[in-house]
């Protein structure tokens, strides 16, 4: 599908901007005669004219920013862009065909602001990374050309988005398995463990495997230019015997072999995947630039994606969730997007961001990411909002200084900030026909999340949902710290998407704000100190 349905917009050159370096915006379908406005926190910070294409601003501080182009007519288009900040949010590529026009894929990442992408299954084969040639059909078939693959490298490098290779920390095909058999880790009956009948798993720890695997990621350094690796396992075994006889904890195994890989690439950026939490409690802390939960059963639920999220920002790292949306196999569009602004909105919420884009226009459904979705126009246009929303308010999403107080200040027995609507009950825990409400705290500032579970059957993530029944008459009351005050500022993916001042009034010694109608998900900044 050609993705020329993504229509007039406006396009950061890159997915990230460095500390100090220079933005530049491109304007695509957009009239020659358009300003930009940059936002940040809810003011007008700079303005530029368009020239021959492209509006450039020098000199920004570090953070986050909303930029908007406008004629005379209004806003025509927007996107987001954040610079020096230490983030990650997570695409993948799949396709390395040989000639494969990559332009396409460098226009997404910066559209929706990815940092890093994974080459998902460009090796020769499992064991043996490097040994296809220039081109070759990986363990299952896929082509794969060395040169699209350098293309693609190239290509994101330019638009600042690292390239991550995708490597099983112990898996072994049939053809390689000879080599490894003393490593080979065994069931309590004896039987190998392994994936499908075409992998085998050895211990990750075995020194000469590491010495065999570290060198393999080496190579592909040198042959390709990947910034790094996405490190991945299968979420078992938890303990196994090996071949010759020793017991293998793998929390323990799993450490000891990202601390061996970090040794052998310390330039790498290395990204391990704890499946279904195992073991992030060891892992989280080792030697790696982000902290990855795959997740499956018994993690089915939007209480679980919060609790999974925020149990792995301890570590102090970007915190990515990869769960994987099969509403989008079905029919009902409406309803994969609604599940997706659900999932989006607690992760994000919670402090972490979501792998499930790629390529040029797909969503992931599957493990296997070759069995990836199409997306339609309009769910293009609502990912490209709610990517644009979490860089623009990452300060208030993913600042590692962000702490949890909902339950000191709402309720009747705190006082201190609560939001209230007429018909529709406000609740604590995310439950069906709910509005689920959070409140966290960043220095001065008070943030409260609500997100919109009126109308909905249930609160599992991977399931199709209504869209949002609009939710209106919400107020939200706070008691202030002083009497200068406080400000109230709101946000919506689905609406104006930068923060936007509301009227504050006093009424009994609170301070009183009406909310806007709620969508999906409403971010509100209380400001006590009243500052700008």
């Amino acid at each position: 599908m050609s993705t020329s349905w993504w229509g007039p917009e406006l396009l950061p050159s890159k997915g990230a901007f460095g500390a100090g370096e220079e933005v530049a915006l491109e304007l695509r379908g957009l009239p020659a005669s358009v300003s930009v406005t940059l936002w940040c926190e809810g003011s007008a910070v700079a303005q530029a004219l368009a020239e021959d294409g492209w509006v450039h601003f020098a000199g920004l501080p570090d953070g986050r920013y909303g930029a908007e182009a406008s004629d005379a007519s209004g806003v025509l288009a927007r996107t987001a862009f954040a610079i020096g900040a230490h983030e990650m949010r997570y695409g993948f590529v799949v396709d390395y065909r040989p000639g494969r026009d990559v332009a396409e894929v460098v226009d997404f990442v910066r559209r929706l602001h990815l940092t890093d992408i994974q080459f998902y299954d460009w090796a020769y084969r499992h064991a043996d990374l490097n040994g296809g040639g220039e081109l070759y059909a990986d363990a299952l078939g896929q082509p794969v050309s060395l040169d699209t693959v350098r293309a693609l490298v190239d290509g994101l490098a330019s638009a600042g988005a690292r390239s991550l290779g995708y490597a099983a920390v112990y898996g072994v095909g049939d053809a390689e398995l000879e080599v490894w058999a003393d490593q080979v880790l065994r069931q309590a009956d004896g039987q190998p463990w392994g994936l499908g009948d075409f992998l085998t798993i050895v211990d990750p720890s075995d020194a000469t495997w590491l010495e065999h695997f570290t060198a393999e990621l080496r190579e592909a350094t040198s042959r390709l230019g990947f910034a790094g690796y996405h490190l991945d396992q299968y979420g078992y075994p938890k303990r196994a015997r090996r071949s010759d006889g020793t017991m293998v904890d793998l929390a323990e195994a799993f450490a000891a072999m990202i601390e061996t890989v970090r040794a052998g690439l310390p330039e790498a950026r290395l990204v391990f995947n704890q499946v279904n939490d195992f073991p992030t409690w060891r892992t989280g802390g080792s030697p790696q630039d982000a902290v990855y939960v795959e997740v499956w059963p018994p993690h089915t639920t939007l209480a679980d994606l919060g609790r999974l999220t925020t149990a792995s920002r301890r570590h102090g790292k970007p915190v990515v969730i990869s769960a994987y949306l099969k509403p989008y196999e079905a029919d009902d569009q409406d309803a994969a997007d609604a599940a997706a602004r659900l999932t989006m909105a607690t992760v994000f919420s919670h402090g972490g961001s979501h792998l499930l884009v790629g390529e040029a226009d797909r969503v992931l459904t599957d493990p296997y990411y070759v069995r990836n979705h199409q997306i339609r126009p309009e769910t293009g246009a609502m990912l490209r909002r709610w990517y644009d929303f979490l860089v623009e308010h990452g300060d208030y999403l993913t600042d590692p200084g962000l702490v949890e107080v909902t339950g000191a200040y709402a309720d009747a027995y705190n006082g201190d900030l609560e939001v209230a609507f007429d018909d529709v009950e406000v609740g604590w825990n995310p439950e069906p026909g709910t509005v689920w409400r959070r409140i966290t705290r960043r220095g001065d500032d008070l943030i409260v999340h609500l997100i919109n579970l009126v109308g909905q059957d249930d609160t599992e993530w991977d399931a199709p949902k209504k869209p949002a029944a609009e939710v209106s008459g919400g107020v939200l009351r706070v008691r202030p710290a002083s009497a200068a005050g406080c400000r109230v500022l709101v946000a919506d993916p689905d609406g104006a998407g930068r923060l936007v001042e509301l009227p504050v009034r006093a009424v009994d010694g609170l301070l009183e704000a009406d909310l806007p109608s709620l969508h999906s998900w409403q971010l509100i900044v209380v400001k006590e100190n009243n500052a700008n």
